[in-house]
């Protein structure tokens, strides 16, 4: 008899393991994490976009390890390859990108997320990204700043970041980001020496998304410095603001609260480059 429970009891677990490895994405995601966007068919043969990323790999100097939020980095590549786009990577540094540890591990890990880490070109072009320096953005139709946390560190502290996506919303391109991407647009002057943000609505992370993951040590806040620099902030909460999404269209930049905005960012950036959603059509 006590066999059989001890049997019974053991199936009982793996069983318990088994449906909680498999249930526990399918639930954060019906509260919002990582929900699905459906990207609709569209031909942008010809047309190139670059993503840029941090190079911070840690969360102050010797802290724990962080870096791009993968899913803010392969969500938009993918929308974008898979609609006919030739997508470039660069960060900061140039080279290896930094990427959040749990951001790739269950159950945070995307569709995107395993797509990426079966696919050795785009783990080479994170293992080669380009000097934002060096890069001619010029060249892209659409640059879309990727967040996460070493973003905080090195994206609006970034000059050269601030002249590129400059040069490259002054050539008609479409600009976007999320999460802590926005903070790529601290230093973006047009000629008129004013922010190119000034006055424009914008979401990114929020301040008490910061808050409730106990992550405030970082030198940039989104929201906070966003909104001392003039820009009209916009953003959605829910219980946790984890599995709040929102996105903004404002012209030529379209901007996206946290992870969950990933690829519908993408996807309305390229709306927007192709004259849909109200935005002006690119040569």
């Amino acid at each position: 008899m006590w066999m059989k429970i001890l049997k019974y009891g053991a199936i009982g677990l793996v069983l318990l393991l088994v449906v909680g490895r498999l249930g526990l994405p399918h639930l954060l995601t019906g509260l919002g994490l990582h929900p699905h966007y459906e990207v609709p068919a569209m031909d942008l043969s010809g047309k190139r976009a670059l993503i840029v990323t941090t190079s911070q790999g840690t969360l102050g100097e010797g802290g724990k390890a962080t870096g791009v939020f993968a899913s803010e980095m392969t969500a938009p590549y993918y929308a974008f390859l898979d609609s006919g786009m030739e997508v470039d990577i660069a960060s900061i540094q140039g080279g290896q990108i930094p990427i959040e540890p749990q951001s790739l591990q269950w159950p945070l890990a995307s569709a995107a997320d395993k797509r990426y880490l079966k696919d050795p070109l785009f783990q080479s072009k994170v293992t080669r990204s380009y000097l934002i320096d060096h890069v001619d953005t010029t060249d892209y139709d659409i640059v879309f700043l990727a967040g996460g946390w070493g973003a905080a560190y090195d994206f609006g502290q970034s000059a050269e970041l601030g002249e590129k996506v400059a040069i490259a919303y002054a050539n008609d391109a479409i600009i976007g980001g999320v999460c802590h991407g926005p903070l790529g647009l601290l230093q973006a002057y047009g000629d008129d020496g004013q922010l190119i943000v000034e006055g424009r609505r914008i979401s990114a992370v929020t301040d008490k998304q910061i808050a409730e993951l106990g992550i405030s040590q970082t030198p940039m806040h989104p929201e906070r410095d966003l909104r001392a620099a003039g820009v009209v902030f916009e953003a959605q909460s829910k219980f946790r603001d984890l599995f709040a999404n929102n996105v903004v269209v404002d012209g030529r930049i379209v901007t996206g609260q946290n992870q969950n905005s990933a690829t519908e960012t993408a996807v309305k950036m390229m709306q927007v480059l192709v004259g849909d959603q109200g935005g002006e059509p690119t040569s």
